[in-house]
């Protein structure tokens, strides 16, 4: 009996633990080919303000990231099938040449995700194939929740109440065995592009500057571990919250991101972790900022394209935005001669990196003291990031604008006091206002 044959589409999903796709696709008994495509207009492509679309810092992680996906597949006497075009017309093209039933792949929610979902959906039925989605961005299962999408609560304060003590988190997916042994003879299955053909017209990018976070499952796994043991061994320190978040990022957000990582198990390993060293508020932390990623998520679901409007949510906008291109550029480049910013701004074009407070005190200059159009920053944020999703970076910027469902009082900071407040020693501003 001819087994059935399915391919497997990796996308934000570049990990073998814990990928639902790719679990339904075992149980299903039939033939898995394992498919990466590398999407054109995501690396030759620019943004709607003609910044390059990925920045060479998160090009060269997602690099990485493939390459160690498809050291993991050869382990498994599989392989990596990769391309590089418009995956809603190269997986058809493969579908027909594989003759496969089914294509298996994770769901994305924002428009240019959709719109490829949408096409190679229409091209499958029209060759009597068809795709089968799964999840595996988000810690929760939407089917889980006590509200339907279009009901997640507002505000993050809200859905953490109505989900927190509520809503368990299921258990991640056990690890593939050796199952996935499949014939490839005949099939070209391709090589991983160079850095410099993915990033060819990138020119904001200095160096890593000693900032370097290796791409891949394996990587993500070892710096989770590693991370924990950190923590373990710093209990005590006596650093304020603000402090950690402008000096130190954990560096999980990037494998986050890109599905390197699953959030079910950094929730696993935390969890267990705190049980057994007694540390229930460095899990309560960790468990926060999982429930903030899909309460992003679901609210970029929410309200769909609204999240890249001028007017946000809100329908409308009573600040007067400019397009001041020389002052966007002095803020974007770190030249606004104030330290703090251009530290913050230095360390992203050099590194791809950015924390949480960094984002909000360069957002809430870009916003307040300058008045221009917050797109642009969530664009530049966009091309230069390692960790960028578009959920958590649109809506978070959307929100510093004042034009999101959970948008606070964004006030002009003291940035002197904040540098003294945040960095009394002066190491950060030091290490990246001159970078």
């Amino acid at each position: 009996m001819v087994k059935k044959r399915i391919i497997v589409w990796f996308r934000q999903d570049l990990r073998l633990h814990d990928n639902e796709a790719l679990h339904d696709a075992i149980s299903s008994g039939a033939e898995i080919f394992p498919v990466y495509v590398f999407d054109e207009r995501n690396y030759h492509g620019k943004t709607e303000f003609n910044f390059p679309k990925t920045g060479r810092h998160r090009a060269r992680f997602i690099l990485e990231s493939v390459k160690n996906l498809r050291v993991g597949l050869r382990q498994l006497g599989s392989d990596l099938i990769i391309r590089f075009g418009k995956p809603e017309e190269i997986i058809p093209g493969l579908a027909r040449e594989l003759k496969t039933s089914w294509v298996y792949c994770n769901r994305e929610r924002t428009r240019e995700e959709v719109i490829v979902q949408d096409t190679l959906e229409r091209t499958l039925w029209s060759i009597g194939q068809e795709v089968r989605y799964s999840r595996g961005k988000m810690l929760y299962y939407t089917s889980d929740l006590p509200f339907p999408i279009t009901h997640t609560p507002d505000t993050f304060a809200t859905f953490k109440k109505e989900v927190e003590k509520i809503v368990r988190v299921r258990k991640p997916f056990p690890d593939p065995g050796m199952e996935m042994k499949v014939n490839l003879k005949g099939i070209d299955v391709g090589e991983i592009p160079g850095l410099d053909y993915l990033v060819r017209d990138f020119e904001h990018s200095f160096g890593e500057n000693g900032m370097y976070v290796e791409g891949g499952e394996k990587a993500a796994l070892l710096r989770l571990q590693n991370f924990m043991d950190h923590e373990a061994t710093n209990q005590e320190e006596q650093t304020t919250f603000d402090q950690h978040e402008l000096h130190f990022n954990s560096m999980m957000s990037p494998y986050l991101s890109q599905g390197c990582l699953s959030p079910k198990r950094m929730y696993q390993e935390v969890k267990d972790f705190s049980d057994r060293s007694n540390h229930p508020s460095f899990f309560q932390n960790i468990f926060h900022r999982l429930m903030y990623r899909d309460y992003l998520r679901l609210i970029a679901k929410k309200y769909g394209d609204r999240i890249f409007y001028l007017s946000g949510t809100h329908g409308n906008s009573q600040q007067e935005w400019k397009s001041d291109l020389q002052g966007f550029n002095r803020w974007a480049f770190g030249q606004t001669g104030v330290a703090l910013i251009d530290a913050i701004m230095h360390r992203l074009i050099n590194t791809g990196l950015c924390t949480h407070k960094s984002r909000n005190l360069a957002a809430s200059y870009l916003i307040k003291e300058l008045n221009i159009d917050w797109r642009m920053g969530a664009s530049w944020f966009e091309s230069h990031l390692i960790d960028y999703d578009p959920c958590s970076n649109w809506v978070n910027w959307m929100n510093m604008a004042g034009l999101g469902p959970d948008s606070k009082d964004v006030r002009k900071w003291n940035y002197d006091l904040q540098t003294k407040k945040l960095d009394p020693k002066g190491t950060f501003v030091g290490k990246w206002a001159d970078a």
